[in-house]
This record gives structure tokens, C-alpha cells and sequence, in this order.
């Protein structure tokens, strides 16, 4: 089969890759087609924590079933399927309560010995698939994962309706949670980025407020003008240099700040402020089972799906160009928001 790698920093490439032996308790999934992803990316430029190059790369996938292992009895063969792409240990006492994502020795693509989604067939083990229904297309179902990284994050936030939202960064995560906090009531909202593109299609999905914060010398107090006054939730989606302190000002006295993006510098904060407000701060981290069922649910039920997919997926690429769509990406050109590879 064919499978994207990162070969080195900024360069990718197609291998010839042997399917693997398909365990009993396995899924052989063949790829219809896979999201690029900012953790992605984050391997693109060198600067993952823990995927290094050379590696196969992806993690967000929809696809058909194609085999599976001698004891998946509950997963027909040529169900529409997405996956959670992580395993915990299943002994800890994070994966003995459901938070594998926090397991110490998680398992993820492109990590050991599982290869990346990036490819036309790619094997999951049988509790971490999800069939999904076969009206909902695989534009929206490679989805999936992102959404519920959405959905893990407004469930760390304890969102509620009657909450002022921030989201800090108008990014596919940025968008989607501005998405799946719409979906719960939350109406004031606003949504920043240095982009004029992303806020543009911010508006078409809803947002309240959209802030170029670019255009802007002190954009925390234009932010607060607009909202009447500071957040009770701030969600941080870009890691750019200062943000946590930015965050910081506008969070209200005992708001929540939560850090959705991957971070690759230390951040400084103003501990008087913090802690004199009362203000909170949540690491948020993948997801866990109940995030995707909550994201499939979304899909499946929305009133407006093909103008959310239209809006959030800018490019569709065949996977053989998957140089010109990781380079379309890390540059942030203007209006490319989320790209697919098809296989």
C-alpha cells in the first residue's frame, strides 16, 4: 500500500508500506480520506514532542471496512467507520476511569509500531472504532476527531449557555469549538485571529464577534469593548508568544482559561493577577470516548452540515500531493482553513 511520511523537517514523502498482520482483535480500515492536522504539522516543522522524522504521519481518517480479526464480532465488514486514534494501557488508574487520554503510556499513530492514517489501508484495534452512519459522508466523518478535541474542550471548560466565550485563534479546532459551543446556546461569542479568511468564515458559521487582533495595538480591551466587559471563558487555539498572559486579562474573576493548542515555549504569567482573580486554568488533552460520541451526534443531527463541511474544508487534495497540502498549511495562506487528502 501507499503512505505518506514525514521523512525530515519539511519534506514528505510516498512509501511503498507492507500491510500489517491483522490481529484478532484488529480493524483493517481502507482510508477514504485523511485531515491534516496542526499536531501534524507540529511534525512537518520538527517540533512534535514525540513523533519524530522519519515517520507516517495522520490520525484523522474516515473509511470503509475492509477485514477484521477473529474476535471483532460487532463491526460488519464495509461499515462507514472514523477512529479514535489512541490506546491506553487499559490497567492504569486514568484508563480504569475512562481518561485514556491521560494514560502514561498511551499509544498513538506514528508512535512505535502504529503507522499513520495517512495511507490507503490502516489497522486500529476493534474498541477504538466508531461505525458511523452511511448518510454522513466522509467529508464529515474524517470530522469526527477534530470535533471531539471541540467537545473535550468545552466539556473542561463546564460550558453552559449563559457564558461569555472567547476563542483565541480562528483554526479548524478554533472553528469547530465555536461550532459545538453554538450547538449548546452559548450565543455571546467571540472568535480573534490575525487572518482576515478564518474570521470571514467565523461570521458564515454563526460567531457573534469576530477580532483581527492584528489590526489592533491593545486588542484585549477592544475585546472586552465588544463584549461588554471581560469573558467568563477564554479558549486559547494558538499558540502565538504572550497569549496566556492575553488570555489572562480578559478572563473575568473566577473565569476558566483553557489551552486547547500545542505549545512548544514555556509561557510566563502574572501570578498576582491569577491568583487574586481566582482564575482557573485547564489543560485540555485529545479526548476521550464519550467526546466522540458527542461529535458523531453533532454531525448526524445538524440542520446545516454541508454548509459546515463547505465552510471549514477549503481543499481536497489526492494524497499523492500531500507536500503541497502540509506546505499549504504551515503557511497559513489565506484561505486554506481544513485540508483532506483523498485515497
Amino acid at each position: 500500500m501507499k503512505a505518506v511520511y514525514v521523512e525530515q523537517t519539511h519534506r514528505l514523502s510516498i512509501r511503498n508500506q507492507t500491510i500489517s498482520q491483522l490481529g484478532e482483535n484488529d480493524v483493517l480500515i481502507k482510508v477514504a480520506m485523511a485531515g491534516i492536522c496542526g499536531s501534524d504539522i507540529h511534525v512537518y516543522n520538527g517540533r512534535h514532542p514525540f513523533r519524530t522524522p522519519p515517520v507516517s504521519i495522520g490520525h484523522e481518517l474516515s473509511g470503509y471496512v475492509e477485514e477484521v480479526g477473529s474476535n471483532v464480532k460487532n463491526i460488519p465488514i464495509g461499515s462507514k467507520v472514523t477512529v479514535n486514534p489512541q490506546v491506553g494501557c487499559g490497567e492504569c488508574a486514568y484508563c480504569r476511569s475512562n481518561q485514556i487520554n491521560l494514560c502514561e503510556n498511551r499509544q498513538a499513530p506514528g508512535v512505535g509500531n502504529w503507522l499513520g492514517a495517512m495511507s490507503e489501508y490502516f489497522i486500529a484495534s476493534a474498541n477504538t472504532v466508531f461505525v458511523l452512519p452511511n448518510e454522513l459522508d466522509n467529508r464529515a466523518a474524517v470530522l469526527v476527531e477534530p470535533f471531539a478535541v471541540a467537545f473535550h474542550a468545552l466539556e473542561k471548560a463546564n460550558l453552559t449557555s449563559g457564558h461569555k466565550l472567547a476563542i483565541l485563534g480562528a483554526g479548524p479546532i478554533g472553528l469547530m469549538i465555536l461550532l459545538a459551543a453554538i450547538s449548546k446556546g452559548v450565543s455571546q461569542n467571540l472568535i480573534t485571529d490575525i487572518r482576515n479568511y478564518p474570521l470571514e468564515i467565523g461570521e458564515k458559521l454563526g460567531a457573534g464577534q469576530v477580532l483581527n487582533i492584528a489590526r489592533h495595538e491593545d486588542w484585549q480591551a477592544h475585546a472586552e469593548e465588544l463584549n461588554g466587559g471581560k469573558f467568563d471563558r477564554v479558549i486559547v487555539c494558538t499558540d502565538s508568544p504572550n497569549i496566556i498572559k492575553q488570555a489572562l486579562q480578559i478572563t473575568k474573576k473566577g473565569g476558566k482559561i483553557i489551552t486547547v493548542a500545542m505549545f512548544d515555549d514555556e509561557h510566563s504569567i502574572n501570578m498576582r493577577d491569577f491568583q487574586g482573580s481566582e482564575k482557573e486554568m485547564i489543560g485540555c488533552m485529545t479526548y476521550n470516548e464519550n467526546n466522540f460520541e458527542e461529535a458523531i451526534q453533532f454531525l448526524n443531527e445538524t440542520n446545516n452540515l454541508e454548509e459546515i463541511i463547505s465552510n471549514l474544508i477549503s481543499h481536497i487534495l489526492p494524497f499523492n500531493e500531500a507536500q503541497k497540502g502540509f506546505q499549504m498549511v504551515a503557511n497559513s495562506q489565506e484561505k486554506v482553513i481544513k485540508v483532506l487528502l483523498e485515497f
